[in-house]
Formats: C-alpha cells, structure tokens, sequence
C-alpha cells in the first residue's frame, strides 16, 4: 500500500485511526499544532507534579485493545493498567457515601449500607443492562454514513432495547426507589456533558460499562494511552510533526486534497482525517465555500454539552484516606444540572469531581504530597458568564467545598502549584467550540446518521474522527470513531 493519509491532530481519534492505518502499509502523516501528542488526552507539569489535561477515567478497555491489536501490537506492551476498587466514592448531601466496586459481595456490602434493599434492584440493572449493552454496543460500531443505515438489521433488532424514548434517569426508576441511588447510576450522564433527565435512556449503558468492565487507570496518568500510542503508530512508520498547525484543508472539486499548513506548505494525501474539535475544526480549516451542511449559522444552532472549570492543585499533603475518584453532589442535584444545561448560570449549590491520584499512582507528585485535579460541570460560553470577573470568586468556592463537603482537610493552606482553567480557556487556548468540553450534545437528534459522519458528508475523501462524530464523545467512543474511519478508508482502497 503506497496510499497516503493527513491527520489534522494527534489526539486519541487521530492516533487510533493512524496506528491503524500505518499497520496497513498506509504513508500516515499527523500534524499536531501543540508541542506534544493527546490533545485533551495530553498532560502538563506544575513544578514536581503531572496532570492529565482531560480524560481520567479510563474504561471499556477492550475498545483499545482491539485497536492496537489491529494494529498488530499489545496494548499491555505500552502501557501499565490498574483496575481501581473502589472504582469512586459517591457523597451526598446528607453525608451518606456509596463506594461501588467490581467485587460484587463488596458492592452488597456498600449498597445496603447505603439504601436497604437497594442491591435486589442493582442485580436486576445488571442483567438488564447487559442485554441492553450487548445489542447496541455493535450499533455504535458501525458507521452510519446513510439514511439506509438506519434499517440495518442490526438497528432494527435493537430498537426494543434502545430507550431512546425516556430519559436517562426514567429507566434508572425502574430498578431503584431511592432518588439518591438513582443518581449514582445516572451521573454518567456529565461524562457526555447532558443531564440524566434530558439524556436519551440509552445511556443507562454508561454505568453498565462501568459495573460490568471496571474502572483503569494508567500509571504515569491517562496521557499515557496517547504518548504511547504515538509510540505505536511512530513503531509502525507513522509520521508526527508537533508544533505544526493546519491552515485549511485543501478541497478541490468536492474532494479533499490534503492540508495546508500555518507556514504556507501544501501536504496533498489521498485521504485527510480531521481529528480536532469538530465545530471549530468546521468554522476554522474548512473554507466557507466548503461547507454546505455546517454554515457558522447551522453549527451555531446545534446543541452542545455542558462545559467544566478546572482546578490543578500541586499540594503538600497526601489524602491517603480518600478514594482515587470521587463525586460530591449538590443538595439539589436536579437544580443544579438544569442550572449547567438549560437556564445556563452558576449554581449557588455545586456538584463536583476530584481526582485524588496520588492515592494509586506515586509517579505524579514528589513523596507524601498529591496531585489533586478538580471539575466542576458549568454552563458552556452560551451563557455569556465573564470568567474573567467569575473565576476567582468561584475558585475560593470550590477550594471552600473541597475542604467542607470533600474532605480535603487543610488543602488550602498546602497548596503549593495551582492552575484554573475556565470555559473560556477552553475555547480560546484549548480550541473547544463554546467551551463545550464534551463536545456536540448527544440528543436523539444528535446520533447515529444525524451526528456528523465519519465519512465527512461535504467533500470526498475525508473523514472525521473525535467526539464530534459518531459515535461520540468520551474515550472509548472517541477510539472507535478512529477505527471506524479507518475502516472506512481502508475497505475503500481494496
């Protein structure tokens, strides 16, 4: 094979779809504007202590493995994986806490310590929702390039499974009376930026993933599934070239020729992946006179996820006492998701999430002291919420609940490095649409066919990858868009 490929960056699509490809004797090239690989999947340093910019949960391995070994290679070869039990630590309002594990007498434990009962309705999700996730699971590896595909007898089989007609938080009712339980296997709706009451029912396969696979983290951080997947795709041929933004993707006559690049240099290819934020990828590298379906007006008037704002604490002090991830809700969780995704202002009352990795992972912050990586979920930059005037009103909030409600005792006087990002950082230094972290919404009108496709509708010759695409955003999802396309390309050119 002497076909050629240009991927626009070199992040987890990109790079799954490249190892592919370079396994296959393609000529890959990966333009990659940062200085190093991942793009949100990447990691920075605050003096003696590493964070991963985005992603830290990592889970249905599986997705990755078959990946590398389409590849011809081992995932285990690159890099060290820890399962994680617990796999997080719930804590509500009225201080009760549940502590999900993968050993399920561990989990009867937790869960009727929790809510009495609770664990005879947790076995009835777990055999429901495998049967649920064994028959979409295979829908959302296809691609869905045209309307046919919607007739797939695949699709058609499922339909019965899919829940698409309630929300998120309705089928979760159906196995848990607590509210509270209910929102312990629904909070992964903030995984794809949407609200467990607006959230197709779909998603309930979400927690599934988690309880039936587990939760992983990767020594060094989950940036390291990108660097050493880089690794791969360099093993296998592939071509990197860091700090060296695109321009434009070069389309004549409805086909994509390759790119151009910041510097004026032409690279023409026979097939182009564009791996970045879709809706800025769309309203920045590709021409106007390109783009028929996505106008700046069109793409203005989709839906997008929520946004997050972050706290990267370099701290003095370990928490050896608190799990490796936790998730502290509001009182009114309901309340404060509607305030995130449809009235869009800053919730009095905040759910947030922290990452204590120092816990597991001794590599990221110098002996007895942590890495301590905080999200909180806020409106994206529809909004019009001044971060300039918020931030640091609502960073003493956070570092205020942290100590209070997290039980991160003393953290603010041992703070030693510390880094905020906002939405708008987001959108300005990180190159996401409206700070809209989790990418386009995930609403019925927003999957499968009706998602951006992975064999790009507006010109020949190109394709997408990313959470902008089907299937989605999220690291798994994110993977198999990168195998999709490749696919693609590759069953094309035979």
């Amino acid at each position: 094979m002497n076909k050629s490929v240009s991927i626009v960056g070199a992040g987890p699509g990109g790079l799954a779809a490249g190892m592919m490809l370079a396994s296959k004797g393609y000529k890959v090239t990966i333009y990659e504007k940062e200085s190093k690989v991942g793009g949100r999947n990447s990691y920075f340093k605050l003096g003696d202590y590493t964070f991963d910019i985005g992603p830290t949960f990592f889970m249905m391995k599986d997705v990755l493995e078959t990946v590398f070994e389409k590849s011809g290679k081992k995932l285990e070869d690159y890099v060290n994986v820890v399962q994680l039990d617990p796999m997080y630590r719930l804590k509500f309002h009225d201080g009760r806490e549940l502590y999900p594990s993968p050993d399920k007498e561990k989990m009867k434990d937790t869960m009727e310590k929790f809510s009495p009962g609770s664990f005879e309705g947790y076995i009835k999700y777990l055999n429901k929702e495998k049967k649920k996730y064994d028959k979409l699971i295979p829908c959302l590896s296809m691609p869905y390039g045209k309307i046919s595909d919607f007739f797939s007898k695949q699709l058609i089989t499922s339909i019965p499974y899919l829940d698409a007609h309630t929300s998120l938080y309705n089928v979760l009712s159906r196995y848990f009376d607590d509210p509270d339980t209910r929102i312990a296997f629904t909070f992964q709706a903030k995984y794809i930026g949407m609200s467990p009451w607006s959230a197709p029912g779909t998603f309930s396969i979400i927690s599934y993933i988690e309880h039936g696979g587990g939760i992983y983290h990767i020594t060094g951080g989950l940036n390291q599934l990108s660097f050493k997947m880089s690794k791969a795709f360099e093993d296998l041929g592939g071509k990197i070239e860091l700090s060296t933004p695109v321009k434009r993707v070069i389309v004549e006559n409805g086909t994509a020729k390759g790119v151009e690049l910041e510097n004026g240099e032409k690279k023409f290819s026979d097939h182009t992946i564009i791996n970045a934020d879709f809706a800025h990828a769309m309203s920045n590298i590709v021409e106007k006179k390109d783009r028929k379906k996505y106008t700046d007006t069109k793409l203005k008037n989709k839906k997008y996820s929520c946004s997050t704002f972050m706290l990267y604490l370099g701290v003095k002090k370990e928490y050896p006492e608190i799990a490796h991830h936790s998730i502290i809700f509001a009182e009114d969780y309901k309340k404060n998701v509607d305030e995130i995704t449809i009235t869009k202002v800053l919730s009095d009352d905040i759910s947030f999430y922290v990452q204590n990795a120092s816990v597991t992972d001794k590599t990221l912050a110098p002996e007895g002291q942590s890495a301590i990586y905080v999200l909180v979920p806020v409106p994206n930059n529809k909004s019009g919420i001044d971060w300039n005037k918020e931030k640091e009103k609502y960073r003493n909030k956070v570092l205020d609940l942290l100590e209070t409600k997290g039980g991160y005792t003393g953290i603010k006087e041992n703070i030693v490095e510390e880094k905020i990002v906002t939405p708008s950082d987001w959108e300005n230094e990180h190159s996401v649409y409206l700070g809209a972290t989790f990418n386009l919404a995930h609403n019925v009108g927003q999957m499968l066919y009706l998602r951006p496709h992975n064999e790009f509708e507006e010109f020949k010759n190109c394709y997408l990858v990313g959470g902008g695409t089907h299937p989605g955003s999220g690291l798994p999802t994110i993977y198999e868009s990168g195998r999709i396309s490749a696919e693609l390309i590759i069953k094309r050119d035979q």
